[in-house]
């Protein structure tokens, strides 16, 4: 009856998934809007801005597969509490890799991104790992930051600010580096 902060950072998870459903309804309103990306024969091809938006977005997809791929590859070095909480960061990964192509589509634009090459050889632990995702959300939260003057059509300088945020969040939840 009351608030449980015992048992293992039970509350901390609880307060991740309301953080998390908050995200899930931003991208939500920015898949939404995508639908008013422009009339048909008008896509990245044949509009400049369009055309500049998808591959600002391609190259965002790229970060969002490695850190993908990252998570995936890097799980059986996981124990304890941290395994629920990377397999909810990659859960997160896929829903952003499922946004921006979703974008890039709707800009009449071709997903053609993939993962960067991770070599995980020199990774052989927990603590590695997590270092490693932090220097990968960081890099993936920076590029949002930097790029968000660039684009210019609205649908994606939403979903780029809800990526941002879903960043800056997942390094609120891994350990600081070097601690």
């Amino acid at each position: 009856m009351g608030a449980d902060s015992s048992a293992g950072g039970c509350g901390r998870r609880h307060g991740f998934g309301r953080a998390a459903a908050l995200l899930s309804i931003a991208l939500s309103a920015a898949i939404v809007a995508l639908g008013g990306c422009g009339s048909s024969g008008h896509g990245a091809e044949t509009d400049p801005e369009k055309g500049s938006d998808a591959a600002i977005l391609n190259a965002a997809l790229t970060h969002e597969l490695t850190l993908r791929d990252a998570y995936t590859r890097g799980r059986p070095l996981l124990h304890g509490r941290w395994r629920p909480i990377v397999r909810r960061l990659r859960a997160e990964q896929q829903e952003y890799v499922d946004a921006i192509t979703k974008a890039i589509r709707g800009l009449g634009g071709d997903a053609e991104a993939e993962a960067e090459e991770l070599d995980l050889g020199e990774v052989k632990g927990q603590t590695a790992l997590l270092a490693l995702a932090v220097e990968l959300e960081a890099a993936a939260r920076d590029y949002y930051v930097d790029q968000a003057p660039d684009l210019y059509t609205p649908a994606p300088r939403t979903l780029d600010a809800w990526l941002a945020a879903g960043h800056g969040e997942h390094l609120g939840v891994l350990p600081p580096l070097g601690g």
